[in-house]
């Protein structure tokens, strides 16, 4: 008897390591997988600005990790998953958004990576953006940042330092929202 709760518990560890998760109405995958890359759910949060919920986010990684430093600076396949939950957000607020991330994340020294920063951002004014988009960033080693919307292959932003400023919208010192940096991180 001890044996089979044994093996209960460790199948329940197990599902609960890699389950998805539902925030706000959105459920996030326990996996991604684009190309060769799979990444497993690190965990996930909800981006909040002023009363709006305008996005819910989750983390993927190789394995699961708390350290945001090591996150961000590591040559790792690293995601992040964003599903638009308003219908405040759209293109133009959307790239405001992100260029005002990239200024947290490197402490306003933006110019060094200006040029992969606004071929970024052109990636969200490509398309009307709207409720229930989906976007997945994953940055590839060796390939640069890949970004998806709703699926479609959109634009690939070569370089780790680009990868490092990227998720430290999130993760960094100074993220965009610290209650979502502790979410992604699964504390």
């Amino acid at each position: 008897m001890k044996k089979a709760t044994q093996v209960l518990l460790l199948l329940l560890v197990a599902v609960s390591t890699f389950a998805q998760v539902t925030l706000n109405d959105v459920t996030l995958p326990a996996r991604i997988k684009k190309d060769n890359t799979e990444l497993i759910l690190n965990g996930g949060g909800i981006r909040k600005k002023f009363v709006f919920k305008v996005y819910v986010a989750g983390l993927y990684l190789p394995a699961k990790s708390k350290n945001a430093a090591d996150i961000c600076g590591a040559d790792k396949a690293t995601g992040i998953r964003l599903v638009i939950t308003s219908s405040v957000i759209n293109s133009d607020n959307m790239s405001e958004s992100i260029n005002e991330g990239f200024g947290k994340s490197l402490n306003g020294n933006t110019t060094a990576l200006r040029p992969k920063i606004d071929a970024f951002i052109n990636t969200f004014k490509k398309e009307v953006i709207k409720e229930g988009d989906v976007f997945e960033v994953i940055y590839v080693p060796g390939e640069g940042v890949k970004s998806y919307k709703n699926e479609k292959y959109i634009s690939t932003v070569a370089g780790l330092d680009f990868k490092k400023a990227l998720f430290g919208i999130w993760l960094s010192e100074n993220p965009v929202d610290a209650d979502l940096k502790t979410s992604l991180l699964g504390q």
